[in-house]
């Protein structure tokens, strides 16, 4: 059975049920000589599939200012011009950069960084609002964060975002959000066929918070293209992987992720769809709060991924299967220890 929409948590905005993950399409960034991006992009070829995307039914689009050191922000802006209310656009602060350099520099949690990087990506993005404000430092202390509620909400209040929300693995971060904060809506988190979150999605639950869902392909291990000799360059994030990123290790997929790919691979693809489309059907399959959100540089990966909205969430019995397969190495999986965090966290300590 088809599923098409989403409704954003409590805020009550109507969101496609798969939205479109915009960190590739910001191009090449680094922290040091650490690779951020995801190699070079074609300018063209993005704003082409994010009009692609939108003439699929795909309304939702999520960025951040540090993605491309400004880059997919604005990149996302110029794909939007004149369609700009067929969109709904989540973005994220709290990490900092430099644009001319395109060199991730640190992080800052003040409230008046918040509102100055508000206006950098109102800015980037060519518009008067943005729908999902979310906070990017997924283990700031509830304290720091909680001190920025405030200016959220005056920045509801002024019309500059609609609603909020905090990128976390964390239960107790989203759980502070959803308890304290009025207009948050959301939470941003890890979760794929590969890697459950029971946790999270129990704080949605229990608060009426949209979840929306980063890796829900496994940074393309659940695409299908990768196998044990594959490699990747140097330039993007997965070929020179930071300890924070588990599903590649030297450039190669890791080999207990692909394990895990190769186990439910018959059941994610029993009815025809492809392992994308399988894993995107067990997503919506898992709760009614979900919205995956893959990432997408090419017209064609967008018009996979969207064929997937026609097919629905899998069908119980396939839900079941796939569970059944995966029980026993899921379990290993979900250790804290393994939770990967994005990106690496700082000690907070050494950081305003």
């Amino acid at each position: 059975m088809a599923v098409t929409t989403r409704t954003l948590g409590r805020s009550g905005i109507e969101v496609s049920a798969l939205g479109m993950g915009c960190w590739a399409i910001g191009g090449p960034w680094a922290e040091g000589s650490q690779p951020l991006g995801w190699g070079a992009v074609d300018d063209d070829e993005s704003v082409r599939t994010v009009r692609r995307a939108l003439d699929l039914g795909v309304t939702l689009f999520d960025t951040a200012d540090t993605y491309g050191a400004g880059h997919s922000e604005r990149v996302l802006g110029r794909a939007l011009a004149g369609r700009r209310d067929e969109a709904v656009i989540a973005t994220k602060w709290g990490y900092t950069f430099d644009e001319a350099s395109r060199q991730a520099t640190g992080q800052d949690a003040s409230p008046a960084y918040l509102r100055q990087a508000v206006t950098d990506s109102l800015r980037r993005l060519a518009t008067d609002r943005i729908d999902l404000y979310q906070l990017h430092l997924a283990d700031l202390s509830v304290p720091r964060a909680e001190a920025l509620i405030d200016t959220c909400e005056g920045l509801v209040a002024e019309g500059l975002i609609r609603a909020y929300g905090w990128s976390t693995d964390r239960p107790d971060r989203a759980t502070a959000f959803g308890h304290a904060a009025a207009g948050a809506t959301a939470v941003q988190h890890t979760l794929s066929v590969l890697r459950d979150a029971p946790e999270v999605l129990a704080v949605c639950d229990k608060y009426d918070l949209a979840s929306i869902n980063r890796g829900p392909l496994g940074m393309g291990l659940l695409t299908g293209k990768y196998s044990a000799g594959s490699t990747l360059p140097r330039d993007d994030v997965r070929g020179l992987a930071p300890g924070w990123l588990e599903w590649f290790r030297g450039g190669r997929p890791a080999p207990e992720w692909l394990r895990r790919v190769g186990a439910v691979r018959a059941a994610l693809t029993a009815d025809g769809r492809t392992l994308a489309q399988g894993a995107l059907g067990w997503i919506w399959a898992r709760s009614g709060r979900t919205v995956p959100i893959p990432g997408c540089r090419t017209v064609a990966q967008v018009e996979e991924n969207a064929a997937a909205l026609h097919l629905g969430p899998l069908p119980s019995d396939q839900f079941a299967e796939v569970e059944r397969q995966l029980a026993a190495l899921r379990t290993a999986a979900l250790r804290d220890a393994d939770r990967p965090h994005w990106p690496r966290p700082n000690d907070p300590q050494t950081h305003p």
